[in-house]
């Protein structure tokens, strides 16, 4: 009876009306980027926050979005029904005899209902927190496992997607990633079920798809109508591990995704949805293997950002899957709480990206390797962007860059280095517009000595 109490009285705090929260998401108009109604840049700076509805209380909800918020993050992936038979942490199902195509709601439960406590009343609570915060959340309607275990027919699904467009598409602060960890080849009537549906019922908001590891959703829904923007699960191996029989084998080059995404037709925005997560083991499943640090997550992030992608999205091992001490057991070798692992070093290092890209016009920004005289391989490769007067150059380990200038025009430029360990910038100096120009970063070369070069044209 306590628990159910202090579910009501949380619930009378939270009325967050329909409409209300963050302004919807748009593609802008060269499809390349995200943009609010009003036109202002959006990049996409997410969190997996995969297991938050069925782990966490309201109260530990409102203290891991405020986390995210206070640390920049502006998009918590969330896992909406991960497994037939989930519930959440106060004991309630999300479905009728483990059918997904029959929610489990409480009479007269809707969007915001005062006083209801059900499954779903806890998701608009997540909602309407985040939406609180400035947060967006994108909600993957079913994990691929769960279609993959063969218990989801299309019937099924367009009934669910059905119940989530109608209960939703008020509500300004949510995306749609269809999918879940899987190829959308497999079951593919299932994931063109729920595409479809959400777009037809709920044409307001945007949706992309959630790929297996190494792959874009542009594999099999380029062309569809539904797919607003592409997501890629560049994956958690390393080079070494990437020997699998399918193509592409990138290794830890997740910028030749975007890089690829990027050219094709029609134009649509990309992002790394799941790189390698902070903490979890090179290949995952090996937990004596060496894990992703943050140097590694800020390389992901501004590789791919620099190719061309519209955000990033960080992970990490604990936070992902929302680990508890009472748990019995977890999954990659994790060992701390999320509440501890919130504040490993890359969460908090992530927000600098962010705030680079939006501090020079960010609807002009388009990759460009001619910046790049030298671009090496590997670890010491350089990823570059420009917009019409300024360019950005990443450099991962450091080294000395040689870089051509010819595409900011004639005249002078002035250099600065960008730290994205702590977003501190040191003037380098005036330099002129042509030739070949030499820049030696601060620092001995070495993996994690990550700088990025500035120019701005005078």
């Amino acid at each position: 009876m306590g628990i159910r109490m202090s579910i009501l009285i949380c619930m009378s705090l939270f009325m967050l009306p329909q409409g209300g929260g963050p302004s919807r998401l748009r593609v802008s108009a060269n499809g390349r980027f995200l943009m609010t109604e009003k036109g202002d840049p959006f990049f996409w700076l997410g969190d997996t926050g995969w297991l938050l509805l069925t782990k966490l209380t309201r109260e530990e909800t409102d203290r891991y979005l405020e986390d995210r918020r206070a640390k920049g993050f502006n998009v918590i992936q969330v896992m909406v029904v991960h497994g037939l038979n989930d519930v959440d942490v106060y004991g309630d199902s999300a479905l009728v005899h483990a059918n997904l195509g029959r929610p489990k709601t409480s009479p007269g439960s809707s969007f915001g209902a005062r006083g209801q406590y059900d499954y779903w009343n806890h998701l608009d609570y997540i909602v309407g927190k985040a939406a609180e915060k400035g947060l967006y959340i994108a909600l993957v309607p079913v994990w691929g496992g769960v279609v993959k275990s063969g218990k989801v027919s299309e019937a099924q699904a367009r009934a669910y997607a059905e119940f989530l467009a109608d209960r939703y598409k008020g509500v300004t602060n949510i995306v749609w990633m269809n999918g879940g960890d899987i190829r959308g080849a497999d079951f593919l009537p299932v994931w063109m079920t729920i595409g479809n549906t959400l777009r037809a019922k709920d044409p307001g908001h945007l949706i992309t798809f959630h790929p297996r590891g190494r792959s874009s959703s542009s594999f099999w829904f380029q062309g569809q109508g539904w797919l607003d923007f592409n997501s890629v699960q560049s994956g958690h191996r390393s080079y070494a591990q990437d020997t699998s029989r399918d193509d592409p084998r990138y290794g830890e080059d997740n910028w030749r995704y975007i890089q690829a995404d990027y050219k094709k037709s029609p134009a649509k925005p990309v992002l790394d949805a799941e790189p390698s997560y902070e903490g979890i083991p090179h290949g995952l499943h090996d937990t004596l293997q060496p894990r992703w640090t943050d140097s590694d997550v800020r390389r992901y992030g501004y590789w791919s950002v620099l190719a061309g992608a519209c955000g990033f999205t960080y992970g990490d091992n604990s936070v992902m899957q929302m680990l508890r001490p009472t748990d019995k057991g977890s999954a990659y070798g994790a060992k701390a709480p999320w509440y501890t692992a919130i504040n490993d070093p890359g969460a908090g290092e992530m927000v600098y990206l962010k705030k680079l890209m939006l501090s020079r016009p960010y609807f002009e920004r388009v990759p460009d390797q001619s910046l790049v005289a030298d671009q090496g391989e590997k670890y010491n490769y350089l990823l570059a962007a420009r917009g019409r007067r300024y360019a950005f150059i990443y450099t991962y380990t450091g080294r000395n860059m040689k870089i051509n200038p010819a595409s900011l025009g004639s005249g002078s430029l002035d250099a600065s280095w960008y730290n994205p360990r702590n977003g501190e910038w040191k003037r380098i100096g005036t330099f002129p517009a042509g030739g070949i120009l030499d820049f030696d970063p601060p620092g001995e070369p070495a993996p994690g000595n990550d700088w990025v070069l500035v120019l701005d044209r005078k």
